[in-house]
């Protein structure tokens, strides 16, 4: 497969997969994004689901930073949540952050960049095996979100198949 061809079709998956982070976000009723009692909290997980999508996407962990008002609180090893609560229109800005960062990460890439290794704590993969771990965290969180949808008001949004935009070389 030429490198083209799998940059589109990494691309439509991971594409989705935000697509579908983003319409569970946009779902999500006031009520439930600011359930402090319920356990994982819904704005948390959609933090947490960008944080690491974005650092995923950079060139090295060394570095990093997330864009204001973020902060590096997931890499405490505490493992506490940030100070408060962050909202939706923040989170959709770090979810459109993001969707460029992947598509830019995605469309530079070449194939010696696909090799070279990625690593922080355990994570150590080749980039192109960490666009696929990366894209498969982003769903997880998405269904998660999708189930306590359902569960707090009896639906969610539907399956994307693919992205709803290309590629600039498509």
């Amino acid at each position: 497969m030429n490198m083209t061809t799998w940059k589109s079709d990494i691309w439509r998956q991971f594409g989705a997969a935000i697509d579908m982070l983003e319409n569970a976000i946009q779902a999500c009723p006031e009520a439930l994004w600011r359930d402090r009692s319920r356990e994982p909290e819904f704005w948390y997980l959609a933090f947490h689901t960008l944080f690491w999508s974005d650092l995923y996407l950079s060139k090295s962990a060394e570095g990093f930073a997330p864009p204001a008002p973020f902060t590096l609180s997931e890499l405490d090893p505490a493992g506490l949540l940030p100070e408060r609560v962050y909202s939706k229109v923040e989170l959709q800005s770090y979810l459109e952050h993001c969707r460029k960062k992947c598509r830019e990460r995605i469309e530079s890439l070449k194939e010696e960049g696909a090799k070279k290794r990625f690593k922080i704590g355990r994570v150590d993969l080749a980039v192109s095996e960490l666009l696929l771990y990366n894209m498969r965290h982003v769903q997880h969180h998405a269904a998660q979100l999708n189930l306590l949808l359902r569960q707090a008001t009896g639906s969610a949004p539907r399956y994307i198949i693919q992205a709803k935009t290309k590629l600039n070389a498509e």
